[in-house]
């Protein structure tokens, strides 16, 4: 019997990047954005507010953009303070990597299972779902999934009982299956 399961975000994650004032190295999203416009050209921002110190940063969305290469249903996003916006901006590879930042995912994720109906099968085939792409370790979803110790799914592992095509050691953040046979 196929299972799905699904990783989905309950809030925002944290951004990782030092602050030059304090020093810490964690932001959170401020709900904010800024845009401004020189002549015929727009460059639009995220805000952060430093944890430790409350000082605010900004994270570069696009630089330098003329008018009419920004779409207006974003640029109405912007000046509207999107939420939405914000959750598909941070995940965002091309984002995260022009602002030189990583995402702290500890605690705003969860776990949907669809019910325990599962728990007592012979043989158990699982589609893990990625609402969004969250770096998890899959032996983390399978021992949370299944109420078991993270030592036991190990061992599940060693004697072949837990397989999948991908790779369940380090972290994953793409679709994938696994079967455990009990």
């Amino acid at each position: 019997m196929l299972k799905n399961w699904a990783v989905v975000p309950t809030c925002l994650p944290l951004v990782r990047r030092r602050c030059p004032g304090c020093g810490f190295g964690r932001f959170r999203a401020s709900g904010k954005f800024r845009v401004n416009a020189n002549h015929k050209l727009l460059d639009a921002w995220l805000l952060v507010l430093c944890n430790g110190c409350g000082e605010t940063a900004k994270l570069t969305v696009f630089e330098r953009s003329t008018v009419r290469s920004v779409r207006p249903s974003l640029l109405d996003r912007l000046h509207r303070n999107d939420p939405g916006l914000i959750a598909e901006l941070l995940p965002d590879p091309v984002v995260q990597h022009h602002n030189r930042i990583s995402l702290d995912w500890a605690g705003a994720w969860r776990l949907d299972t669809g019910g325990s109906d599962h728990m007592d099968a012979e043989v158990v085939d699982v589609a893990v779902r990625f609402a969004v792409p969250i770096p998890v370790r899959p032996v983390r979803l399978v021992a949370e999934g299944f109420g078991l110790p993270r030592a036991e799914v190990d061992r599940l592992i060693e004697e072949g009982k837990l397989v999948s095509a991908a790779r369940l050691s380090g972290k994953l953040s793409t679709d994938f299956t696994f079967t455990l046979k009990r």
